[in-house]
């Protein structure tokens, strides 16, 4: 419980949409007497700031593995929901970035994509193992990675970026996240192969 309240807390800081409590209530039916006298246990031992019980403290940060993973998501696939769960299984907290239709073009300008960047997030947003999707920042990768601040960046198997170009770029912003490659899905299964299927194989990004 301790550990749902502070995940709760850390995702409502990178997205104030929902309060933490309302947050937690999406997946555990706790009241909000319980809930305080939760964060006042946490702020006894140095989790939660004193003076702000919606933030944690860098203990409490510290007690959390992040987990990040991307990819444009455009069509929910088995393939996606074995990386994802791989990648969740790595942490604690799985954040999800969502890539934007502009950037996912620019990387593939014949790429045709169905959905657009807000629908993309909802459906990765409802997979009950996904704590947070977020839209990708304007700029470059390294701008969101920055705003998450990941312990650990995920990479779908057949994802073209190099896990030692990562880690160097990370460390230029003085950001300590391990890269780590996700294995294979069983069975192989990617949006290239449904788009093979409909007749318009080479326009979707594959995670």
């Amino acid at each position: 419980m301790d550990k749902a309240i502070l995940s709760s807390l850390y995702v409502s800081h990178l997205d104030p949409e929902l309060s933490p409590l309302d947050r937690i209530r999406t997946r555990l039916p706790i009241d909000q007497e319980f809930y305080k006298s939760k964060i006042c246990v946490l702020k006894e031992h140095g989790l939660v700031e004193k003076d702000d019980e919606s933030k944690l403290s860098f203990i409490g940060r510290d007690a959390l593995n992040v987990v990040l993973v991307g990819g444009v998501f455009d069509l929910i696939h088995p393939g996606h929901i074995h990386t994802l769960k791989a990648a969740k299984a790595q942490g604690d907290i799985l954040v999800v970035v969502i890539a934007r239709t502009s950037t996912a073009t620019k990387i593939k300008k014949d790429r045709r994509i169905y959905h657009d960047e807000n629908t993309r997030r909802e459906l990765v947003s409802s997979l009950s193992f996904v704590d947070l999707a977020i839209i990708g920042k304007e700029g470059t990768l390294y701008d969101t990675v920055e705003y998450v601040k990941p312990d650990i960046i995920a990479l779908g198997y057949d994802q073209a970026h190099s896990e030692k170009d990562i880690s160097g770029n990370c460390k230029k912003r003085n950001l300590n996240a391990r890269v780590v490659r996700l294995n294979t899905p069983i069975p192989r299964t990617k949006s290239s192969d449904i788009k093979n299927e409909l007749g318009e194989g080479d326009s979707f990004y594959r995670i």
